[in-house]
């Protein structure tokens, strides 16, 4: 470690600091859980996956927009960047890797390449380097000035974040803007009553002593270097705005904010393959369960040559307007996106005739405006499938002086929307926003659904903590991914595809779910993958540790029809899986 500052008696003792700035986390995790995924992997793979899951993955994947762009074009155009020092903020043209302990030197161009799997032809992979070596540099006869993260925000810098306000936890004396600082995170530690805790109280100050808040914890556990944006007072005293602009990371990653618009989408590689094994086709009706951030929504319509329709739910307003809003970046017409809880997107045959039309209905949008009057509302008439009506409410500002009149607007709800108004943009930066809410789709009306259910995302890199994860938890996702295939195998028709795919690497809502699927749906069987990227699923069955019960997962012939992404492979992926099933006639 090279450590080049002049240290004060006080400050981290000279002869044992060679390894303190550096970068070497340990995963942490629920003795239960970590004893469970040892029988589930073997207690050595099981280790590697958990050193894996704390690093980022070394490279970057590119989606390739091909119905505005080519991925010959793509690749030139981000060659370009990198060249010009634009893309990879500061990676340069010419990128130092490290292997094997030596440096060598790549040239830009061999940044960016094309993916070499077939069947992702209009994927790229856009190289990254590490992990590097922190110099950390501190004025003579001083300590190195400090800033200590939120293990969320030490996460987003490792893949290529600046440092921003609402994540500083604590900061040296005297920081001011202009200062270099070095950036560690503080991560949850076992505390007397058997919890996990930060232990770490926002603006506390760090004195470069052995009596600062984590000095001991923190060792090995500095993810870069940076310039203070701003003071100490000020990182504390505002409420957003970037702290520290990152100068030296431990990972190299390029950043896409703002690049190529409406051509690239960055995307894991596992979650565009399973996209592609869904194999949409021109013309027809696919349902995407859980769509938010709307990647695998905007790949299926683009695989589909925009031609046909794309039904996209969640249950979140702000969600359902950033899928629409990727939808017209990328130029897309073919997706629909709809408030809905996928738990109930099945609606009841007989709820059709209590609709009293047969096949239209007409449906209210309401439109507002704000001028120096209260707000009015006008109508307007719609016609949409009765099978799967909507409400649709629109929120918009109109230079109309007169409005209809006839309308009435309680007073209560020119209160509301008038608050709405007021407290701005959501989580998002999405307000004003046109959001249909529906009411659910009638049974086997999709050829083709995607379920890409929400689970314990353990798969997910950099990942600091895992001690929030308990057996019970992971039980309760396994039983809420059941509930939600249940309502796919009910919406998809016989003869269509039902892709089911977690960001989790627990055996029980992967392995587990196809079980619980082929065991109790026996129209239902595992189709072959196209593209096969990833490894087989995992074979036997496991007694739980608290022996409750034993689960089950799959025969060896299974095993080899699904697809799970090992975050320790050599693949270098998030932890990921993909099980395709084919559905023949149902059963009544």
């Amino acid at each position: 470690m090279d450590f080049s500052s002049s240290a004060s008696p006080a400050a981290a003792e000279p002869a044992a600091a060679t390894d303190r700035y550096t970068f070497s986390p340990r995963l942490r995790w629920q003795p239960e859980v970590e004893e469970y995924f040892a029988s589930a992997y073997g207690r050595d793979h099981f280790a590697r996956i958990s050193q894996a899951l704390a690093h980022p993955s070394c490279y970057s994947c590119i989606r390739v927009n091909t119905l505005k762009s080519s991925t010959d074009v793509v690749m030139q155009k981000l060659l370009s960047l990198v060249n010009q020092s634009e893309l990879c903020g500061g990676m340069g043209g010419l990128e130092i890797g490290e292997q094997n302990g030596e440096e060598q030197a790549h040239e830009g161009s061999y940044l960016v390449h094309k993916c070499p799997y077939s069947g992702l032809e209009n994927v790229l992979f856009i190289q990254g380097s590490g992990p590097h070596v922190l110099h950390c540099d501190g004025q003579p006869g001083q300590s190195i000035k400090e800033i200590i993260v939120s293990r969320k925000c030490a996460e987003s810098v490792l893949r290529g974040a600046q440092v921003y306000v609402p994540g500083v936890l604590a900061c040296s004396s005297h920081v001011e803007k202009g200062d270099k600082v070095a950036v560690s995170v503080a991560v949850e530690q076992p505390v007397k009553d058997s919890g996990w805790a930060v232990g770490i109280t926002r603006g506390i100050v760090l004195q470069g002593l052995r009596s600062d808040a984590h000095y001991e914890e923190r060792k090995g556990l500095y993810i870069g270097q940076g310039i203070a944006a701003m003071s100490r007072a000020g990182i504390f005293r505002v409420l957003h705005g970037v702290a520290v602009e990152m100068t030296e990371r431990v990972y190299k990653l390029p950043s896409f904010n703002d690049v190529l618009e409406g051509e690239i989408f960055l995307q894991n590689l596992p979650s565009i393959v399973a996209a592609r094994v869904l194999d949409p086709q021109q013309g027809e009706r696919i349902l995407d369960m859980c769509a938010a951030p709307g990647g695998k929504t905007t790949a299926i319509a683009i695989l589909m040559r925009d031609k046909g329709e794309i039904v996209a739910l969640d249950r979140s307003h702000n969600k359902v307007m950033g899928i629409l809003n990727l939808a017209d970046e990328m130029g897309l017409s073919c997706i629909k996106a709809y408030k809905l809880d996928a738990l109930k997107s099945v609606r009841k045959m007989n709820e059709a005739r209590n609709l009293g039309v047969a096949d239209n209905f007409s449906e209210s949008i309401v439109t507002m405006e704000e001028n120096s009057v209260p707000c009015h509302t006008t109508t307007v008439a719609r016609v949409t499938n009765a099978g799967e009506d909507s409400l649709t409410t629109t929120v918009l500002q109109t230079d109309d002086p007169k409005p209809d009149a006839g309308r009435y607007v309680s007073n209560a709800d020119l209160r509301k929307n008038l608050r709405r108004m007021r407290n701005g943009t959501g989580r998002s930066n999405i307000s004003g926003g046109r959001v249909e809410d529906s009411k659910g789709f009638f049974p086997s009306s999709f050829d083709r659904v995607l379920l890409d259910a929400p689970c314990s995302a353990l798969g997910l890199r950099p990942r600091l903590f895992a001690g929030e994860e308990t057996l019970e938890s992971l039980r309760k996702n396994a039983t809420y991914q059941r509930r939600m295939f249940d309502q796919a195998v009910k919406l998809v028709r016989p003869g269509g595809v039902i892709v089911y795919s977690t960001c989790t690497i627990n055996p029980g809502e992967n392995e587990g779910l196809v079980r619980y699927a082929l065991d109790t749906y026996k129209f239902l069987s595992l189709g072959s993958q196209h593209p096969k990227v990833g490894g087989p699923g995992i074979i036997g069955s496991c007694k739980l540790p608290d022996k409750a019960y034993t689960e089950e997962w799959l025969t060896e012939h299974e095993a080899q029809l699904v697809q799970r992404f090992d975050p320790s492979s050599s693949l270098d992926t998030m932890g990921f899986f993909i099980a395709k099933f084919n559905v023949g006639e149902k059963e009544d």
